[in-house]
């Protein structure tokens, strides 16, 4: 991630001291609603968490996430409020290295049901070959290692079924640890979960099987893992901050790729402008299309839900590569 939007520590315990003394003055509706009615007060840190947290929970969950319908989540700010109330919270789900703000604040939230859905899976590195700014060098030296590590790391685990459903499985024993007497009913939900994720895994591996081309083109290198899934190249325009400009050299290069690999579309997403990849496409004759990186459901995608998302996906890349 763009190690340029971190927030000094030092900044955000402050801010979790003016928290903890706004929810103080506050009455207890106002601060964690979760426990009165004897679920599980859950706190999802965007989509992806949100809905593992739901679906595995189920009824005995009560889950807010920090991250709005709609919002990119990479740039999100949280509120004193906010801040403050995580330490109330029975349980976080979050995903270290999609939001800085997440994870100063999750660290000095200290929940003792805090998980890292990053440490249920293996994260791999992608996007860094496209140039992107990842800081290395002088900000890494001045923010240190830990900095290093987590902008050399593809946090976009989800987009992958089978590593979702690894975090799943991990998540579900989670739940089962910080609430036993519901561990029957996690597990069977996270049993549903994992086959509904291993259904669609299937429907990737026959759906990309044959198709024309094996390159597609997007703004956002959000896909690492799902190319490497299914043997596809992904050419992201600028790197794996949704927001970054791709340099005039990038550029040259998406041009020779798209002649090679006789690409025929420029992804671009939900949340995030269409700009640079209208532009491409223009110069290149190419088409456009939304591959979702499912970073929050908006409005447009009302209805949906992760899988229907990715059914959704896996459509346009078909219709992209020219699935046979």
């Amino acid at each position: 991630m763009n190690v340029r939007r971190l927030i000094p520590t030092a900044a955000v315990a402050g801010a979790v001291a003016l928290g903890l003394t706004a929810l103080s003055a506050c009455s207890s509706s106002d601060a964690a609603e979760g426990g009165s009615d004897g679920k599980l007060d859950v706190v999802a840190s965007f989509y992806p968490m949100q809905f593992l947290a739901e679906e595995i929970g189920g009824s005995h969950v009560s889950v807010t996430t920090l991250t709005k319908p709609g919002t990119e989540p990479h740039d999100l700010e949280l509120s004193p409020r906010q801040i403050g109330g995580l330490g109330d919270a029975d349980y976080i789900l979050f995903l270290k290295g999609v939001q800085p703000a997440v994870d100063d604040a999750v660290e000095q939230a200290g929940v003792k049901n805090t998980v890292d859905a990053a440490k249920l899976t293996t994260l791999e590195n992608h996007g860094s070959e496209v140039g992107h700014d990842h800081g290395h060098e002088e900000e890494g030296e001045e923010h240190g290692h830990e900095v290093e590590e987590e902008a050399g790391l593809d946090p976009h685990i989800w987009l992958d079924p089978v590593k979702y459903a690894e975090v799943a499985e991990g998540v579900g024993k989670s739940l089962e640890k910080a609430d036993p007497d519901h561990a029957a009913d996690y597990r069977k939900n996270t049993d549903a979960l994992v086959t509904e994720l291993n259904a669609l895994n299937t429907a990737y591996e026959t759906g990309l099987k044959n198709t024309a081309t094996k390159t597609f083109i997007t703004t956002h290198s959000a896909f690492g893992y799902l190319a490497e899934r299914y043997g596809l190249t992904q050419e992201g325009i600028a790197g794996i901050d949704p927001e970054a400009e791709p340099s005039p050299a990038r550029i040259d290069e998406i041009h020779s790729v798209a002649e090679k690999s006789k690409a025929t579309t420029v992804f671009f997403e939900t949340l995030a402008s269409d700009k640079t990849a209208k532009t491409l496409a223009k110069d290149l004759g190419l088409k456009t299309g939304v591959l979702d990186p499912l970073e929050g459901i908006t409005d447009k995608s009302a209805g949906a839900d992760y899988t229907e998302v990715m059914k959704s996906n896996l459509a346009a890349l078909q219709k992209a590569l020219g699935a046979k």
